[in-house]
């Protein structure tokens, strides 16, 4: 439900809300947020929450601290594992500095604003996200252990596969707070599970892979697990992915094509902030996880390939990202090497045909590498003038140090 300022109010007022979380996120996607009591909330839709930014890697030091949140009210969502009484919701916002000036580092605005550049190019664009994650035990201080909760394989059921019944509270939990899920399972890895959404315009898409991950944290601390999302959690065993479906509207027979095409053009110099961790390349090019720029239709081991889907399901999948993306940079970069493809009408080379994680060194030799190490990913991106034109040099200085 979409909802108005004065909604909120009288949401707030009729159904016992005693608190009201202000969430945003800092420019890795961690997600942060202030707790405000009901009487505040009037006050902080007419002028926003101050916060103290400097502890906020990136925000700022103590000589320019001073940060405002502007709670969307559009994005209320109850959170279920809270009381009933007394009940608290959150609300995603904007950040400006004091004198009302948009903060450069508040990435959900930079992806409302290539949301709002594709809008007035014509082009509607669709997003949906597949995350994986681990499921470890936690020891006598609830820190978590190295051991999976589960020995399962790859869709394997009950009981080998223990993640079912914590899969099932997920999504139970998400739908109560009105995010549509379309499948889960139990994933190669042991502990290892994915949990995929229906596709939906990109911002809801980006708000909602930030509640995801919190709800998984949330109901597996509640079960006495740990949820890990880091992109490789055991060494001899698969990475998580956060898997990128993408779609566009209106754009003709060769619309698909011309997206994938500006993917491919500019996935090396924006890998650094799909895959920000030095973990993240330790992931990349083995168990199903890419490592060379290509595609192909239903092939998994390629970086991007189209599945087998008919209609409105039509789809590219990104499969190099990870999960410590932020969702909000990682969804603006797509959307505008998308946008480069379709406007230039963009041609994809021929796709590749085969498995890459089988075939020879000959064959290997034809297709560019994805970057090798965050450093190389890093110099990519520093020396890139599609992200420089595109990202705010203040993020650019943080993720290329």
């Amino acid at each position: 439900m979409q909802y108005s300022k004065e909604e909120v109010l009288q949401y707030v007022a009729e159904e016992d809300v005693k608190f009201i979380r202000l969430a945003f996120c800092d420019v890795f996607g961690k997600q942060k947020n202030i707790s405000i009591m009901p009487e505040e909330l009037p006050r902080a839709f007419a002028y926003g929450i101050a916060f103290d930014a400097s502890a906020i890697d990136g925000f700022g030091d103590e000589a320019h601290s001073d940060l405002l949140l502007h709670p969307e009210p559009e994005t209320l969502i109850p959170l279920p594992w809270r009381p009933e009484h007394g009940r608290v919701v959150r609300m995603f916002c904007s950040i400006s500095y004091p004198d009302g000036t948009p903060f450069a580092c508040d990435t959900r605005s930079l992806l409302k604003k290539a949301v709002a550049e594709a809008e007035q190019a014509g082009v509607e664009f669709r997003f949906g996200a597949e995350q994986e994650f681990y499921l470890f035990t936690l020891d006598e201080n609830n820190q978590r252990t190295d051991t999976p909760y589960d020995r399962a394989g790859y869709m394997d059921i009950a009981p080998e596969d223990r993640g079912e019944n914590i899969r099932r509270e997920i999504c139970l939990t998400l739908e109560q707070m009105g995010v549509r899920t379309e499948s889960s399972h139990h994933e190669e890895g042991p502990g290892q599970n994915e949990i995929d959404f229906r596709y939906s315009d990109p911002l809801t898409a980006a708000d909602q892979t930030m509640t995801f991950q919190t709800v998984v944290r949330t109901v597996a601390r509640r079960n006495g697990l740990f949820a890990d999302f880091s992109p490789k959690p055991l060494p001899d065993m698969p990475g998580n992915g956060f898997h990128i479906n993408l779609s566009v509207n209106d754009q003709g027979e060769n619309g698909l094509y011309h997206l994938i095409a500006g993917i491919l053009d500019k996935v090396a110099e924006i890998t650094a902030f799909l895959n920000p961790a030095e973990a993240s390349y330790r992931r990349l090019g083995q168990r199903k996880a890419p490592g060379y720029i290509s595609w192909s239709h239903e092939n998994r081991s390629q970086l991007v390939r189209i599945p087998a889907a008919v209609g409105e399901y039509r789809r590219a999948e990104l499969r190099s990202p990870d999960p410590l993306a932020n969702p909000y940079l990682a969804f603006a970069l797509l959307i505008y090497a998308g946008l480069d493809g379709l406007r230039k009408q963009m041609i994809p080379p021929a796709p590749a045909n085969v498995n890459l994680f089988k075939a020879p060194p000959e064959v290997l030799a034809q297709y560019p590498k994805l970057p090798g190490s965050l450093p190389e990913a890093r110099a990519l991106a520093a020396e890139s003038a599609f992200v420089k034109a595109h990202i705010p040099q203040e993020i650019l200085d943080i993720y290329c140090k």
